[in-house]
């Protein structure tokens, strides 16, 4: 089971980046965070923009192995779909 002092989980480079996204939430995100935070779901502990190798998840959940993605809009098109695919296939892994 990969602990979240793991190597690939919270990377140092990838600090500030998250620290971006967890400040500019989008509504969905806001309002599944508020569900979420403080163990308030089956007293589970979620992180929120939790990075895993060089990707950033929205909500992370250590004991279950547990993603969750929200993906809006700007996931749309093309490249953003490609590259959420290799994402995918990687944490799948």
């Amino acid at each position: 089971m990969a602990k979240q002092n793991d190597k690939r989980h919270t990377l140092k480079h990838l600090k500030v980046f998250r620290s971006e996204l967890r400040n500019n939430l989008t509504p969905a995100e806001a309002f599944l965070w508020s569900h979420l935070k403080a163990r308030q779901f089956e007293n589970r502990r979620f992180n929120r923009q939790h990075s895993i190798s060089n990707f950033i998840v929205d909500f992370y959940c250590a004991k279950e192995k547990l993603i969750i993605e929200l993906n809006g809009e700007v996931h749309y098109n093309a490249d953003a779909q490609d590259y959420d695919h290799q994402r995918t296939e990687y944490l799948e892994s």
